[in-house]
């Protein structure tokens, strides 16, 4: 099964989380399996805690660290990853339905097999994102888009995130189907 990958793009404070957060919820009570991926831009950052055993394993110099809990398992992996493909990413969140993507707007931008739901807060951000992202599946955020006579969806996604929710729905139907 390949998933159905949506970028949530914008800007700064524009209600990315939210509304990735608000999908998956909505999408998971319907059945679907989702993944999510998120960029984080700090450079020193690290989602191991210092003195931990793993972190102790990875100053040992394991370039994989594998966690196993009761109810989670986490893979750290130590590499570069400046130059990593979307597509290696995304082997990550196989056997999933859909996967959600927050950052890595360049690896994005123009995938035409990414679908991309934009943020905007002004006018001026829906028409930066109208040449800048395709395909867009819908516009959401603080600006509505009516005056911009796109054939492109407007949903208050942060107020009406199951509109949304039945938006990303018929996607996957669609391309589930032969």
């Amino acid at each position: 099964m390949k998933a159905t990958v949506i970028a949530v793009v914008g800007s700064k404070k524009s209600g990315k989380t939210t509304v990735i957060e608000a999908l998956i919820r909505e999408l998971v009570k319907k059945g679907y399996a989702t993944a999510s991926v998120k960029h984080i831009s700090e450079s020193n950052f690290t989602i191991d805690r210092e003195n931990k055993d793993s972190w102790r394993f990875a100053q040992a110099g394991a370039s994989t660290i594998i966690t196993v809990a009761d109810k989670e398992l986490a893979t750290i992996e130590k590499k570069n990853t400046k130059n990593l493909s979307l597509r290696e990413i995304l082997q990550k969140c196989r056997g999933n339905n859909v996967v959600f993507i927050e950052g890595l707007k360049k690896l994005v931008a123009n995938d035409k097999q990414v679908w991309k739901i934009v943020m905007v807060k002004s006018r001026e951000e829906a028409l930066e994102a109208l040449g800048r992202y395709h395909p867009i599946l819908a516009f959401a955020g603080f600006y509505h888009t009516i005056e911009l006579n796109s054939k492109i969806p407007y949903m208050n996604a942060l107020e009406k995130s199951r509109e949304l929710s039945d938006l990303v729905e018929n996607l996957l139907k669609k391309q589930k189907k032969p």
